[in-house]
């Protein structure tokens, strides 16, 4: 699973999927206060990228992928301090 709690934080890894969509929702909504950690993930689907758009957690690292790095986490942050 790519979507997953550990020692305070939400973590996405690898390839989250749109199957993963459902679950980060669920954790992010039962843990609001967690920050998600992205920094070991690879691809996002774009359901992964609404509910982090709807939920808009605090995000911590920066996603191993050039492309999120570029273009998602500047519109995820807002240019907040994570």
């Amino acid at each position: 699973m790519t979507v997953r709690l550990d020692d305070g934080l939400v973590r996405l890894e690898g390839s989250c999927t749109v199957e993963e969509a459902e679950a980060l929702l669920e954790t992010i909504l039962a843990n609001p206060e967690l920050p998600v950690d992205w920094s070991r993930c690879t691809s996002l689907h774009t359901a992964v990228l609404q509910v982090l758009m709807a939920t808009r957690p605090v995000l911590q690292g920066l996603p191993e992928d050039p492309f999120l790095r570029r273009w998602v986490e500047p519109v995820l942050t807002d240019g907040r301090e994570a």
